[in-house]
């Protein structure tokens, strides 16, 4: 048995999950919130319990020194050189990386100089790291990359129809994210149906993502060279024409970070509905006969049925469709919404099974030509694994 932490540090943030490994239980789990920021507090949820602490954080050392005390307290460890390895969730690999590493000085220089890639994240990922190898020194740790999983994809689907230098000279390609999320639900319908099949995994979230699935490998996903990039979001406008930004910096006077931030934060579902980016929101506007929240349940439905039907036609037909994250696996109703439009692929809904949240249920009837599915994703175990297999 080996004692494992995943770990998620975001710019204030620092979520974390520790493990008994192999057997993947749940020793603790928590989250650190508003580090640096005044009023910084953390939440643990020990056997059970929900625990909330007040604490001053000033940075992300503070917080890994108030988990690790916390961790002796509760007596999960009794010392520290009891947890042999740390998973660190690290947002983008660039084409560098196809699979999880050891982080070795030179990984953390090349996860450091990829922060132009993913600037709100990587140097989060990177204070996280280096926060966790002075307190904990004796853990292997591993860098567990969102960009690994869609390494596969070919250089017909990952090019942009650009000058070639712009690849060659800047990096600029399709990436994807939400990579840890989309093997975790291809290596769990593997275990449902066998090997060797085609499936289109749909991760709806307040970000959303689709990737297109064969044999255990991902051929496309809808995100992009940012997570701004294919269907439409919470905040984020998803695909458009890229003339519409310097239009719109002349006609409003805005500057560029300025449109940015207007396609990244105000955009989406909540640009559309002028109400909100949260889709439980957007469902009580639709019952209250709200027209902005019909309109932007309708496009978000639009534009993900867009890319599995592209995804079906790409794979030349399809074993399964699986949804999961915040909305993929709580809201019956959008999932209803895009199965009956694709219901000329011969979906048929199984409505009892398909008025479930949070559990993983086959939501199609058996005489349905393709089968759907809930499956609710498991990212932290799936850098705890990979954090296992190296230190084991």
């Amino acid at each position: 048995m080996m004692k494992v932490l995943s770990v998620n540090a975001g710019s204030s943030s620092l979520k974390f999950q520790m493990y008994e490994m192999p057997e993947e239980k749940v020793l603790i789990s928590g989250v650190f919130e508003r580090i640096g920021i005044e009023n910084s507090f953390y939440t643990i949820k020990i056997n059970g319990e929900k625990i909330k602490k007040v604490v001053e954080l000033s940075n992300h050392e503070d917080a890994v020194i108030a988990l690790t005390k916390e961790l002796i307290e509760f007596k999960v460890v009794n010392s520290l050189e009891e947890i042999e390895a740390i998973g660190h969730r690290v947002v983008h690999g660039g084409d560098k990386y196809s699979d999880s590493v050891v982080i070795t000085d030179e990984v953390l220089t090349t996860i450091e100089e990829l922060s132009s890639l993913a600037p709100l994240h990587n140097p989060a990922n990177v204070i996280g790291i280096k926060a966790f190898k002075k307190v904990v020194p004796n853990a292997v740790a591993v860098a567990v990359f969102d960009t690994a999983f869609h390494q596969t994809l070919d250089e017909s689907e990952f090019l942009y129809s650009v000058p070639k230098e712009w690849y060659t000279k800047y990096q600029v390609r399709k990436y994807g994210f939400h990579g840890t999320s989309h093997k975790y639900l291809s290596e769990r319908m593997e275990s449902i149906l066998g090997k060797g099949k085609k499936i289109i995994t749909c991760h709806l979230g307040n970000g959303g993502s689709l990737s297109a699935i064969e044999n255990g490998k991902c051929l496309d996903t809808s995100m992009g060279f940012t997570p701004n990039a294919g269907i439409l979001m919470g905040t984020r406008s998803g695909d458009i024409d890229a003339t519409i930004i310097p239009y719109v910096m002349e006609k409003s006077g805005k500057n560029l970070d300025e449109v940015m931030n207007d396609l990244n934060k105000k955009s989406g579902v909540l640009g559309i509905s002028g109400l909100s980016s949260d889709s439980r929101d957007i469902e009580d506007g639709i019952k209250e006969g709200n027209e902005n929240c019909i309109l932007a349940q309708k496009m978000y439905v639009r534009r993900i049925v867009g890319y599995i039907a592209k995804y079906y036609v790409f794979l030349q037909g399809v074993d399964a469709i699986v949804f999961t994250a915040g909305i993929g696996e709580n809201s019956s109703k959008t999932r209803e919404d895009i199965m009956k439009s694709l219901e000329i692929l011969g979906i048929k809904i199984d409505e009892q099974a398909n008025n479930t949240r949070g559990e993983e249920i086959r939501i199609t009837t058996e005489d349905s030509k393709i089968p759907c599915y809930i499956i609710p994703t498991d990212e932290e175990v799936m850098i705890a694994k990979d954090a296992y297999n190296f230190a084991k």
